[in-house]
């Protein structure tokens, strides 16, 4: 048996290239949007107003439920959040 050696966990569940590059982009916008709420103290129902998103939503983003969310989304929560998203591409290796 042969071990296989992936950059990201997405790239070893994912079927393909293009569906792990979503889950990472996705999951660094959960990421950020859970340590600025943590950072800035707010509660559930704070965040979902600042987010313009309901309280549901805000517990399913800090319970890390990314399938529930597409990257539109997420921008749009950052972008609420007062954060600014960053893209860089480059060849893949």
């Amino acid at each position: 048996m042969t071990k296989k050696r992936f950059s990201s966990v997405w790239d070893a569940i994912e079927d393909t290239a293009a569906q792990a590059e979503n889950m990472k982009l996705r999951s660094a916008l959960i990421i950020a949007l859970k340590d600025h709420i943590t950072r800035a103290e707010l509660s559930q129902s704070e965040a979902a107003k600042l987010l313009g998103v309901t309280q549901p939503r805000i517990s399913d983003l800090m319970r890390g439920k990314i399938e529930l969310f597409g990257l539109d989304t997420l921008v749009n929560m950052v972008a609420s959040a007062g954060l600014r998203v960053e893209m860089r591409i480059s060849d893949a290796a």
